[in-house]
């Protein structure tokens, strides 16, 4: 059974231009490798930029190569981080990122499978995020972060890509087994350039 949630486009063209990383659960844990995500979305993002020539003269265009290579970088590192955060640790299913770059716009992918006992509150949580303001929604979770003594999840890494860099953002859940449960969760950004 798949389900779809936001702006999840299962017919997007293949790109020619990705780059993918996968992360093995059994190799190191995955909680051990939090300090790499950053050093992996950076990867992505000067990776990138290859293919967006910076001009030396152009104080645009090197504007533009800067925004470019920030948003992926933060991007990719969100995607990561909720990635390992959420990972049912159960499962031995990897977790993959890939970046694709299409004509008008860059599509990052992330899988990771989740426990099934999480999975309704993360469909809820998501459905409050495809429904709202997301300016609005952005400062109430703010309001709500700061009275949170516990500051167990900012809950601002999709809204941040959503407000600051209008990315499009949808999901599919696949059910992948039965016994033992293995869901897995496919995130999609889209960011236009």
């Amino acid at each position: 059974m798949i389900q779809l949630f936001g702006e999840f486009n299962e017919d997007l063209p293949p790109s020619q231009e990705y780059l993918a990383l996968q992360f093995s659960p059994s190799s190191v844990p995955l909680q051990q490798r939090w300090q790499n995500n950053g050093l992996s979305a950076d990867f992505m993002a000067y990776y990138l930029m290859s293919f967006f020539p910076s001009h030396e003269k152009d104080p645009e265009a090197i504007a533009k190569h800067q925004e470019i290579k920030g948003a992926v970088s933060y991007i990719a590192n969100e995607l990561l981080e909720n990635a390992m955060k959420f990972n049912d640790e159960r499962s031995q299913l990897p977790i993959s990122i890939s970046l694709q770059l299409h004509a008008d716009k860059l599509v990052f992918l992330t899988t990771n499978s989740i426990p099934p006992q999480s999975l309704a509150d993360f469909q809820t949580y998501i459905q409050e995020l495809t429904t709202s303001e997301p300016e609005e929604l952005y400062i109430r979770q703010l309001e709500k972060n700061a009275e949170d003594d516990t500051n167990t999840s900012s809950r601002l890494g999709f809204l941040t890509m959503m407000n600051d860099y209008l990315a499009k953002v949808g999901w599919k859940f696949e059910f992948v087994q039965k016994e033992p449960e293995v869901i897995t969760v496919t995130t999609m950004v889209q960011l236009a350039v």
